[in-house]
C-alpha cells in the first residue's frame, strides 16, 4: 500500500479534559529571534479528538494531524506518552 504523506505530529500536555471526546493541549516550542538570536517560548492550545476519553489533565501527549472533525478539531490524540501524578 502507498503511503500518501506524512502526517504532522506534535506533544503537549493536556489542560482541559472537560468536554466530551475532546481534550485541549498546551504545545509549548523554543523559537529562535532572526535579528538577536534569542530564543522565546512560543505556546499554542489546540483541541483534540479523543475517542475513549482516556486523558486526563497533565498527560502528556502525541498530536496526530488530521481532517477537520469539528470547526476548531484539527488533531487526533495518537497515544499518550506519560500519565499525570
Amino acid at each position: 500500500m502507498k503511503e500518501r504523506g506524512v502526517r504532522k505530529t506534535m506533544v503537549g500536555t493536556v489542560v482541559s479534559d472537560r468536554m466530551d471526546k475532546t481534550v485541549v493541549v498546551l504545545v509549548q516550542r523554543l523559537v529562535k529571534h532572526p535579528l538577536y538570536q534569542k530564543y522565546t517560548r512560543k505556546r499554542a492550545r489546540y483541541k483534540a479528538h479523543d475517542e475513549k476519553n482516556e486523558c486526563r489533565m497533565g498527560d502528556r501527549v502525541l498530536l496526530l494531524g488530521t481532517r477537520p472533525l469539528s470547526r476548531e478539531k484539527r488533531w487526533r490524540v495518537k497515544q499518550i506518552l506519560e500519565r499525570a501524578h
